[in-house]
Formats: C-alpha cells, sequence, structure tokens
C-alpha cells in the first residue's frame, strides 16, 4: 500500500533504484480511524501529509462555527507553508472523515533527503508548486464564484465528495447554509 507515493513520485520522475530504496526505508506510514485528528487547532506540527488512502477535512472554528476549507484524498499532499518550521501553531484542524492512511512526512528529514539526493529537492519544489496552485485556485474560486458554481466545480472535478462527506461539510465548503445546498441541488435538479 505505501508503494503509492513511489508510484506517485514516478509520475514526476524516474526514480533510480536507490532513490527508490530510501524512500521506501524513510517512509513513515500511519493509520488513523474516522474521527482521529491529524492536527487540531492552535497545534504545534511542521509534519506534511500525503494520503495513502482516506479522507481528511480540513477545518475551522469560527465564533463557534465549524467551516469545512478543504477536503484531501488519496495521492493529495496536505502542506502547511505557515507551519513548516513548527514555529507558529495551526490555525486549522485536519480529521479523518473514514479509516485514513497517510505517510508522514517532515522538514528536517526532508532536508536530510536533500542532502543525501539533491534530486529530491526539485521533485520537492514541483509538488509544491502543485499544491500552491491547487490552492491559489481555491482561493480564486472563493472569492470569485458564486456558491452554485463552486457546488457545480466540486461536482465535476471531485465527485467522490458527495459520497464521502455529510451535506454539512460541503455546504461549509461552497460557503453556504445547509438549507441554501438544499436549495442549490433543487435549482440544479429542475434545469436537468
Amino acid at each position: 500500500m505505501d508503494n503509492r507515493l513511489i508510484t506517485y513520485f514516478s509520475k514526476i520522475t524516474n526514480l533510480t533504484l536507490d532513490e527508490t530504496k530510501v524512500l521506501s526505508e524513510s517512509m513513515v506510514v500511519k493509520n488513523f480511524n474516522k474521527n482521529d485528528f491529524l492536527v487540531k487547532e492552535g497545534q504545534f506540527t511542521s509534519d506534511t501529509f500525503f494520503i495513502i488512502e482516506g479522507c481528511v477535512r480540513q477545518f475551522k472554528l469560527i465564533e463557534g462555527e465549524d467551516i469545512t476549507t478543504n477536503f484531501f484524498t488519496e495521492e493529495q499532499w496536505i502542506i502547511s507553508l505557515e507551519n513548516f518550521e513548527g514555529k507558529t501553531t495551526s490555525n486549522y484542524s485536519l480529521v479523518c472523515m473514514e479509516n485514513t492512511t497517510v505517510v508522514v512526512g517532515n522538514e528536517l528529514e526532508a532536508q536530510e533527503l536533500f542532502k543525501q539526493f539533491p534530486r529530491f529537492e526539485t521533485i520537492s519544489r514541483q509538488i509544491m508548486e502543485t499544491v500552491f496552485l491547487e490552492q491559489q485556485n481555491l482561493m480564486t474560486s472563493y472569492i470569485t464564484d458564486k456558491p452554485e458554481t463552486r457546488y457545480l466545480k466540486l461536482l465535476e472535478t471531485r465527485p467522490d465528495i458527495f459520497q464521502r462527506v455529510p451535506q454539512y461539510d460541503i455546504a461549509t465548503y461552497i460557503g453556504v447554509k445547509p438549507e441554501s445546498l438544499s436549495r442549490i441541488r433543487r435549482k440544479l435538479q429542475k434545469k436537468h
């Protein structure tokens, strides 16, 4: 199962046998149960996570209300640039929406790998660029798109989410109350 990370890296570049071996040996694979937290808001962490299997919801409490800000599923990275050095606390929580298996990464360990295999730094940069682009697109959508458009984009790009998380979390993710999500869904059903 943990070969998924090797497969992911292999999509970016051809790995040598030594690179494959060191990656396999350095992987820290952890299993979490549904409702377990990877990170709680206010906690210090410098870990990154690569999801092998499962679904993780990122959320923030605002005035006592639980607001979903992202979903992460198989072959996605959870990387927080603000917590990279572990000197600031997390301003969100990460909770498993189903039993989840992740590879846990750490910046200090990554730096050691970069010394041994400098090419990993280039691969890491490519991954960071991909994550940054995903975050930038998400932020742009929140600023420019109406909730209905955000709903349709989520339905088009990540239809599996609708089977994996409660409607309440989808509603807060697109920026509406559950009642408004019901209205959006009814309106779209009438169009088809």
